[in-house]
Order: structure tokens, then sequence, then C-alpha cells
């Protein structure tokens, strides 16, 4: 059993089951074989932030709130990431967006996998501490 951060693109693909992408059937699959899946704080805020309607909002948050929640203090995560973000830049890798650099690092502190579908994550596979799931 391994323990997975499961990023935000994923959830919402999962959350759409009409369009279901390949990395939200790897989560099913991973929640199907009982693994740990869980979220930080930032991912759990970028999905219910995104849900319009009210039903499917109150569905889904009670979703995440039986999920695993690393809380890892917050200061230790944004001094982590910026230090993370600084390492990229001196080997000319920009992170466009902040959030990844604080949720990946999430990943890194705790020293579990951590599956995702977006290219700023990609950049940071190889040059850093950063264990992505592999499927």
């Amino acid at each position: 059993m391994n323990t997975i951060l499961v990023d935000t693109t994923i959830w919402v693909d999962f959350f759409h089951e009409k369009e279901r992408t390949k990395q939200a059937d790897i989560l099913q699959q991973l929640i199907e074989e009982e693994n740990d899946i869980c979220i930080c704080p930032l991912i759990y805020q970028e999905i219910l932030q995104g849900v319009k309607d009210d039903k499917t909002f109150t569905e889904i948050k009670s979703i995440l709130q039986n999920v695993t929640m690393i809380n890892t203090p917050i200061m230790t995560v944004v001094d982590h990431a910026i230090d993370l973000y600084r390492s990229l830049r001196k080997l000319g890798i920009t992170i466009r967006k902040p959030y990844d650099c604080l949720i990946a690092s999430y990943a890194i502190l705790e020293d579990i996998y951590f599956l995702h579908n977006d290219s700023d994550f990609r950049q940071m596979e190889n040059d850093s501490k950063l264990k992505v799931y592999s499927f």
C-alpha cells in the first residue's frame, strides 16, 4: 500500500465522470486497492473553489473531508517551496504557478508519492526530490 498525494487536476477529472482521463481512472484504481490517498489544504481549496453547483459542492466537500489531509505546518511548506522554486530557477526551470511548488513541497516533505497531470510538476520530477507515482 502506498501513500499518494493526488493533485487537483486529477480530482477534477475524477469528479467529471463523463470526461474521465487515464489519471482519473488510475485514482479510481488506487482507491479500490485501498491505497492511502491524500490531499493538502491547497488542493482542497483549488478543487472546492471551482465547483459551481451547490449540490455538487456539498457532495465533493463531503468526499474530500474523508480523504487523508496532510497537515505539515504551513511555514515549513512555504520555506521548502521557496527553496524548491529558487533551486529550479537556478537550473533554468521556471515554475509558472507558485501553488505548484507549495503542493510539491507537501509531497517532498512527507516523502510520499505524487500523482499529477501537470507540466510544471513534470519539470520538477528530474531536478527535485519529488517522487511521482508511476502508472
